[in-house]
């Protein structure tokens, strides 16, 4: 793989302004009639989520994802897929770049919602 170029740099507020925090994924379902999407059930530390990601047909054994943590965008505005709200997005890895895709996740536990950066 050859990494794609850098995107242009951002002021730090930029960054800043994007919420990512840890969470545990409690469930993982299909979405009905989607080849793609999966409905994830996120938990937070203080509250669950819905987030929908397009990521079934890279894992053929999906719900190993149960019980995982990983990174996720919390403060996106809720997205309408499948006729489902999405409340958020996960960090997967690789697949913008062709790479088989991987969550981004902690290197060790830590407290769901903790925060990035």
């Amino acid at each position: 793989m050859t990494p794609a170029p850098v995107k242009p740099a951002i002021p730090i507020s930029t960054l800043e302004a994007i919420d990512v925090r840890v969470g545990t994924i409690r469930r993982v379902e299909e979405v009905p009639k989607s080849d793609k999407l999966l409905r994830l059930t996120v938990f937070f530390g203080d509250h669950e989520r819905t987030i929908l990601a397009g990521m079934k047909a890279e894992r053929p054994d999906y719900a190993a994802l149960v019980g995982r943590q990983a990174l996720f965008v919390v403060n996106l505005e809720p997205r309408k897929m499948m006729g489902e709200i999405s409340q958020g997005m996960v960090f997967d890895l690789g697949y913008a770049d062709g790479v088989l895709p991987a969550l981004a996740i902690p290197e060790r536990e830590v407290p769901d919602g903790t925060r990035a950066g």
